[in-house]
């Protein structure tokens, strides 16, 4: 059989421009790598064909003809997901089509229920390397659907779905697609190369905007150290990129894994290696010996999901009381080199433009690098979307193309959830103010740091000086949120 698999080309610009950085879908070409090899697999990832979005499949599916097209969304990313599908039935109405991904395994029974589905065949809930192998296989052979686990069908026109499988053994997957079978290049941070890798899955943490829970449960699970080596070295030898941004929910929960992890790639003495990461203040607060590891082994930067600077906050949050955590953390991190990215998470039920102000200003104070700032969203199947129904704080409840992080959803007692944007907005402006890049960021990339210091910098000041005049804050608000609005809009779906 030949299948094509799509990952969508949606994007959230919460750090930086949309445009500054595209890193490959990793999900995709995990389970294009575990297919069996007697059928041929293809990738695609539309983040690399946005400008051309329909002339792009239109193309690839006139040279591949796949049997089988598998897509996967994200919660914000599945109305694209959709538009997508119908394009594909229309273009041929004999492949089959399979939808995974976070939102397909959180809502599969009501998206199993719409008109949507019309233009889909399979849905697959959790991971998706097994249960697509089994697919793939029991299409060309004519085997019985009803077998493979976590697979949603079609049996007499209404979805059926199969009982979930258990979280797969990661010392049986293997190794994700880099080659010739990914269609789509270019993946880069600023203007160098990077490519994506997972040294484990899942966390333990109780954070309850998280959906991460419904993917894997509760539970932490780890590669071997010795496959995580295999893929740096596909990486960095086979594809010749130095950058890699580990995908791992929080890789850090076993220290011990990490360190060792650390001392295999310092033992193999790559030049040059920056890696990426994601991970929890308190772990990274309560093992320094570990961060000076992390930094020996080429962690340039980690993004730590500090939240919030209200005790309260956090606790509505489900993270406990991660203030000092949050500050050691960051104190650690930078004692040994590393950039910080922090996470800073706006509109829980008490705020009010005040708390907005406070929360930036809580950012600066710790001394953190960058800022990933998010409104709270209300996650289908989440705990903090049924406290915000409870309380009645959802304003948008159906229009999940919102529900990245970067609108205001939700309202909270003191603020509508026009004014709770605007706040988020302006106070960001108004405290943090122009990017600064400290000295440990300036030596990680001294080219782009340079063109945005001396260069874009000077440039966007004049040009916003000039709009200040004319237009003020609300004016130029209001031209951010039109461009933003524009951001995931693909002309070229239109009518699908």
């Amino acid at each position: 059989m030949k299948v094509l698999l799509i990952s969508m080309p949606d994007v959230v610009p919460i750090l930086v421009h949309e445009a500054a950085v595209h890193i490959p879908n990793l999900g995709i070409a995990s389970i294009g790598g575990n297919i069996d090899s007697h059928h041929d697999v293809f990738l695609v990832d539309l983040i690399r064909k946005r400008r051309s979005v329909k002339k792009y499949i239109t193309k690839v599916m006139a040279r591949i003809q796949p049997d089988l097209v598998g897509l996967s969304a994200m919660a914000w990313q599945y109305d694209t997901c959709i538009k997508i599908a119908h394009l594909i039935k229309e273009l041929s109405p004999d492949t089959k089509i399979v939808v995974g991904g976070y939102h397909a395994t959180l809502m599969a029974e009501e998206i199993g229920l719409t008109a949507d589905m019309q233009w889909v065949d399979f849905l697959i809930r959790g991971e998706g390397e097994e249960s697509c192998r089994l697919l793939v296989n029991a299409l060309a052979d004519g085997d019985d659907l009803a077998t493979i686990p976590s697979l949603s069908h079609k049996v007499d026109g209404s979805f059926s779905h199969n009982n979930r499988a258990q979280n797969l053994d990661l010392e049986t997957i293997k190794r994700p697609i880099r080659d010739k079978r990914r269609l789509t290049w270019g993946y880069h941070l600023m203007n160098a190369g990077i490519e994506a890798l997972e040294t484990s899955r899942g966390c333990t943490r109780s954070c309850n905007f998280c959906s991460m829970k419904n993917m894997y449960g509760r539970r932490f699970r780890a590669y071997p150290i010795s496959r995580v080596i295999e893929d740096i070295d596909d990486i960095y030898y086979n594809l010749k990129v130095k950058s890699i941004f580990i995908t791992d929910d929080n890789m850090v929960l076993n220290p011990t894994r990490v360190k060792k992890l650390c001392d295999a790639i310092i033992a193999r003495n790559y030049k040059n290696l920056k890696l990426f990461v994601q991970a929890d203040c308190m772990t990274m607060a309560s093992n320094e010996d570990m961060v000076e590891k992390m930094a020996q082994a080429g962690f340039k930067s980690v993004f730590l999901g500090i939240e919030n600077g209200s005790k309260k906050n956090l606790s509505i949050a489900g993270k406990g009381d991660i203030v000092k955590a949050s500050q050691q953390a960051i104190a650690n991190c930078h004692k040994h080199g590393m950039m910080v990215i922090g996470g800073l998470i706006f509109g829980f039920p008490d705020d009010d433009a005040d708390s907005v102000k406070e929360n930036y200003e809580f950012f600066k104070e710790i001394e953190a690098d960058a800022a990933y700032c998010q409104i709270i969203t209300p996650y289908p199947k989440t705990g903090m979307r049924d406290k915000l129904l409870a309380d009645g704080l959802i304003t948008n409840k159906t229009d999940l193309k919102k529900y990245n992080g970067l609108w205001a959803n939700v309202r909270t007692k003191h603020l509508s959830s026009d004014e709770l944007q605007y706040q988020f907005w302006y106070q960001r402006q108004v405290v943090l103010g122009w990017w600064n890049p400290p000295t440990s960021v300036r030596k990680q990339g001294r080219l782009w740091i340079w063109i945005w210091v001396y260069l874009m910098k000077p440039i966007l000041k004049m040009r916003y000086r000039r709009i200040m005049k004319k237009i003020g804050w609300k004016g130029r608000f209001r031209q951010d949120i039109q461009r933003l609005e524009k951001m995931n809009y693909f002309k070229d779906l239109e009518g699908y």
